[in-house]
């Protein structure tokens, strides 16, 4: 009967700790499910204002690249940027629009489009930097694909960026229609 009693009192002892470690357990999982609830509200505040700035930016990014091509294109394209949730983060699909079509620029544009797209991409980045940056570009032969007609356009937009933006443009080209302000003749 002892040897009885002794093994119940050890299953007692051993049921009383189990029954603690359980409590334990019980209180750390309720911790662990607030903490979990708590990030889960925190990570829908951040994708709102995630939201939030990527609609800014694609806002002034898009209406920068868009004048420039404005500028330069009777019929011309509209930018826009797409922006896409893929393993846990943002990509950003960029496509040029007309008549409600979407049309990839690296594939279906022509006549120096994604030329004046990519120099008007480089100028928005250079915008939005912050801290902000010196107001300089600095560009090799940034227009080479756009038609030979288009270019007065192009010296006409980059005057009126240069002072609408007090922006100054350091462009390498070989073609006299481009040449405006100070130039650097290098032989």
């Amino acid at each position: 009967m002892k040897n009885l009693k002794q093994k119940v009192d050890e299953r007692r002892t051993s049921f009383d700790r189990t029954e603690r470690q359980l409590e334990d357990e019980s209180v750390r999982l309720e911790e662990a499910k607030q903490k979990v609830e708590t990030v889960e509200e925190a990570q829908v505040i951040v994708q709102e204002v995630v939201a939030t700035i990527q609609q800014q930016v694609h806002g002034r990014i898009a209406g920068v690249v868009s004048r420039c091509l404005e500028a330069v294109f009777d019929d011309p394209y509209r930018f826009a940027i797409d922006f896409e949730q893929k393993r846990g983060k943002t990509e950003a699909k960029l496509s040029f629009v007309r008549d409600g079509l979407k049309v990839d620029p690296m594939s279906a544009s022509g006549g120096g489009v994604v030329d004046v797209a990519a120099f008007a991409l480089r100028l928005a980045c250079l915008l939005l930097s912050a801290p902000q940056k010196r107001r300089l570009l600095v560009l090799d032969e940034p227009f080479r694909f756009v038609s030979r007609d288009l270019r007065p356009k192009i010296k006409e937009l980059l005057e009126t960026l240069a002072e609408e933006m007090d922006m100054q443009f350091v462009i390498v080209t070989h073609d006299p229609a481009l040449v405006a302000g100070k130039v650097v003749e290098l032989t």
